[in-house]
């Protein structure tokens, strides 16, 4: 109480005493004191804006206190590097979403070593470089980029004439998955302006496809990379030209791909209407469409907890046609599409930031992935797609081999 009446008898001291100067000096103290309340709400409110608002600023101070009680009354020594890093982490795993984390620096590191590498087809590693550019970091022994006489040090600007340099490391990635199965011309900083990278010499296909005792086509796709369309189409047709009377698809450990190769595959198989979508945050969507033409038999596809991605989306839309029965495990709905944004002190997040939806608007992984119509799981899971030398026998399916799935959806197709 003593305390406060003597700030206030200060503060009506130094008033009294501003009102008996001239007022020219009156003027300029006033002028001071309207000055520094000003750079000081300025500051306040550039500080806020820094931070996002004041609930994020409310929020920040938050973490400070916690982070300074800790500093001061905890046991042990504090590692504040560790601190920061489990505090980042902790926020990300907050969201719940089990495909986005955080990276410490020397995680980070290792991961875009590790993921520069995953050019199979090529045969070389990249790291984006400050200007924008992909700099071959490592190429592989007789592989696609040794054989177009690429090496370390080489910086990549450009695919086919598409620049890269505003591009992240997962776009630059998609565009060059997207030409693996052909001849495609790498654009470069300085030197050889362009050469031609031929990845066809080492193209295997991912479809493998027979004609069952059943009459039934078994057409099984191990991802939807480069050109898995056309060779599931051109298996279809041949499957169709032989006799075929019902399609099995089997999408069991496909990890997805391309949405290109997915929508031309769906395309081919479903009538006109809404394949899926893609959906970010900001509610931009991108619909992809299906024509008329369609392959109209009795169909059934097989999942279980290895399809992923592009993968689910292909199975969740031939059930919501109700073009095909799906049988098998239900998928784990990893169906949202993430991004690598690297932070300012060298760490970074995998974020979550697009979705697919089914045609009519259903997100697959809120839903927690695609729910088969029958339910069943192999009791060998080395027996899948294993139905070589099936006999028919009387009830017209193979007998002979231990995926109890496949041989499920032979009897249903049959």
């Amino acid at each position: 109480m003593r305390l406060g009446r003597r700030i206030l008898n200060g503060i009506l001291r130094f008033i009294a005493a501003v009102l008996n100067i001239p007022i020219r000096l009156k003027f300029v103290i006033l002028a001071l004191l309207l000055v520094a309340g000003g750079v000081y709400w300025q500051t306040h409110r550039s500080m806020l804006e820094a931070v996002g608002g004041k609930s994020d600023y409310d929020e920040a101070m938050r973490y400070i206190e916690i982070k300074d009680v800790v500093d001061e009354r905890f046991i042990d020594p504090v590692d504040r590097s560790t601190l920061g890093d489990n505090a980042a982490a902790a926020i990300i795993a907050g969201l719940g979403d089990k495909w986005s984390y955080y990276m410490s620096p020397n995680e980070y590191k290792a991961y875009q070593l590790s993921s520069t590498n995953e050019y199979s087809g090529i045969g070389m590693a990249i790291l984006k470089t400050e200007d924008g550019g992909f700099e071959v970091i490592s190429v592989n022994m007789d592989s696609p980029a040794a054989w177009a006489g690429l090496t370390a040090g080489d910086v990549i600007v450009s695919v086919d004439n598409v620049d890269l340099r505003d591009k992240t490391l997962d776009e630059a990635r998609k565009l060059i998955r997207s030409r693996l199965n052909t001849k495609f011309t790498l654009g470069l900083s300085k030197g050889r302006k362009e050469i031609e990278v031929d990845c066809s010499r080492v193209y295997v296909s991912s479809v493998l496809a027979r004609l069952e005792k059943t009459l039934a086509g078994y057409v099984q796709i191990k991802n939807f990379e480069a050109g898995t369309a056309q060779d599931a189409i051109d298996a279809i047709e041949a499957l169709l030209n032989s006799g075929a009377t019902a399609l099995c698809i089997d999408l069991r450990g496909n990890p997805g791909g391309l949405d290109t190769e997915v929508a031309a595959f769906l395309d081919y198989i479903l009538p006109n209407g809404r394949l899926f979508i893609q959906a970010n945050k900001n509610g931009k969507q991108i619909v992809t469409e299906s024509d008329g033409m369609c392959i109209q038999m009795p169909m059934c596809v097989l999942i279980n907890a290895e399809t992923y991605g592009e993968a689910e989306v292909c199975a969740a839309a031939l059930q919501e046609f109700q073009w095909a029965t799906l049988i098998g495990e239900p998928t784990t709905g990893k169906t949202r599409t993430q991004e690598t944004i690297a932070l300012s002190d060298g760490s970074a997040i995998r974020l979550s930031t697009g979705t697919y939806l089914t045609g009519s608007g259903v997100d697959i992984s809120a839903r927690g992935g695609v729910s088969p119509e029958y339910i069943m799981h192999n009791s060998d899971p080395s027996a899948t797609g294993t139905t070589a030398g099936t006999t028919g026998e009387s009830s017209g399916t193979g007998v002979t081999s231990n995926d109890e799935q496949l041989m499920y959806a032979l009897k249903l197709l049959s």
